[in-house]
């Protein structure tokens, strides 16, 4: 017999019952609120052509390594879960990999992946029954026969979620077509996308030669001279912010700045343009390239995300197999306050220029970031993140940087995903969350209820919109 699934009015909230209350109060302040999406991967191709989704495995498991890599972890072949490798799509029959999911599902019990995967199957598709292997066959076919429907389809549901704006994430070789349709439909969603220029900054990236090449055919610039390499960097901001992007984000593997000469950096730039650059020289340049970003925001005003820290593709099979994020990402210490000092002698100050600093580093929150931010009018702090985008996670980032930045220096919360479907789930969640926080402060006399209240919108709302100019 299968067991129900419910989802309870009173998830994540505090035991007491006086508590609870105030929590409850709290969520109904934020609970109707639109969805402001500002930093995500979503694939601007949906919306473009508005086709339908196929089926529960290539919609909800095989994009989200999230998932893949808890079961990779326990054995399970990425192929057969319907994951492509560099040879190409997978092998695997889309009902065998989600049954292989569904016999596998209590392996994410506690994390927030089974918070955000019962939240869809409860709230976008109505299914009343848990996953498990007796159910695997019922829940492929409900969510196939809805994902069939007009209802289902990309748009709609962007409505339905009551998105007001989301952000896509495109390097700066992407032709930008898939936004250009959107924006000549006709159709009222709001998708904009955002310049994240790894691909042609990091002379480490794999992409870097053939995104170089590619960089000057779509710009007409000499990308191999340090000045027509800096103005393809100006063209494409121009064509991305046509496209409506409001900021940039630079994924970097330490948070390091460096400010040079003219003369220096036109050295620099001649050895890795020439493949000659040996690891010190690329850190350099990456350092080197924030300030030069941060120099172009000011000109053009677009907002810096800066989110270093994560040891890329740890994995030396999986990434030669599979490819990149295939959740084999893996969180570095990271020092911020002597490698940002740089960037933040020249900009730090400015009351226009926006920079929004992550972190995978749990410990840099009290000590280093929520001071940062809680100083620089530059400066503000993305919502904890990506292996920290969990309740504890939340919940750790709020006691860790409250004291000493506030709510005002930190940015609200962005979904930071490719799974579509879950965006109103983890939306949920943070602003759950954020209630359950404020609710213990209200109960201990640390704030009135109706600052609280005013509190949660604005993390919910206003702040997002604020931060990234949307």
């Amino acid at each position: 017999m299968s067991t129900p699934l419910h989802l309870h009015e009173d998830r994540l909230f505090p035991a007491d019952p006086a508590v609870r209350q105030i929590a409850r109060r709290l969520y109904a302040e934020v609970r109707d609120l639109p969805i402001i999406s500002p930093h995500g991967h979503t694939d601007p191709q949906w919306f473009a052509g508005n086709a339908p989704f196929s089926n529960a495995t290539e919609l909800l498991l095989a994009p989200d390594h999230y998932l893949f890599r808890m079961l990779y972890s326990q054995g399970l072949d990425l192929n057969e879960l319907g994951v492509g490798s560099r040879r190409g799509p997978s092998s695997a029959n889309p009902r065998e990999a989600w049954r292989k999911f569904a016999a596998n599902f209590y392996l994410f019990n506690g994390t927030p992946s089974w918070l955000w995967l019962n939240y869809v199957f409860a709230k976008v598709f109505g299914l009343t029954v848990r996953l498990e292997p007796s159910t695997a066959d019922h829940y492929f076919d409900v969510i196939g026969a809805k994902l069939a429907q007009d209802a289902f389809r990309p748009r709609a549901l962007f409505e339905r979620f009551n998105i007001e704006v989301i952000a896509t994430t495109e390097s700066p070789v992407d032709t930008l077509e898939h936004h250009h349709k959107i924006q000549s439909s006709g159709w009222k969603g709001r998708v904009v996308t955002a310049y994240r220029p790894d691909a042609v900054i990091d002379p480490e990236h794999e992409q870097f030669k053939d995104a170089l090449k590619r960089f000057a055919e779509i710009t007409g610039e000499d990308v191999y001279s340090w000045k027509g390499y800096l103005n393809a960097h100006r063209k494409r901001r121009a064509d991305f912010m046509k496209a409506g992007a409001t900021s940039t984000d630079h994924g970097h593997p330490t948070a390091a700045t460096a400010d040079l000469s003219d003369a220096d950096a036109q050295r620099l730039f001649d050895k890795v343009a020439k493949g000659q650059a040996t690891a010190a020289d690329a850190e350099l340049f990456r350092a080197a390239m924030l300030v030069e970003m941060a120099k172009m925001s000011v000109d053009d005003g677009l907002v810096m995300q800066i989110h270093p820290g994560a040891f890329r593709n740890h994995n030396r099979w999986l990434f030669d197999t599979f490819g990149r994020d295939k959740g084999a990402d893996i969180p570095e210490r990271t020092e911020y306050v002597q490698a940002l000092r740089p960037l933040l002698d020249r900009f730090g100050n400015s009351k226009t220029l926006g920079i929004i600093l992550f972190t995978l580093d749990e410990t840099v929150y009290s000590r280093e970031l929520a001071p940062l931010a809680g100083h620089y009018p530059a400066l503000k702090l993305g919502p904890s993140w990506w292996f920290h985008d969990s309740p504890e996670g939340m919940l750790r980032f709020r006691e860790y940087t409250t004291e000493t930045a506030g709510f005002y220096n930190t940015v609200g919360f962005n979904d930071d995903t490719r799974a579509f479907l879950s965006i109103p789930a983890r939306h949920d969640l943070a602003r759950r969350v954020d209630c359950v926080y404020l609710s213990r402060l209200v109960a201990e006399h640390r704030i009135d209820e109706d600052g609280a209240a005013q509190v949660v919108r604005d993390l919910a709302y206003r702040l997002p919109k604020q931060a990234y100019k949307l």
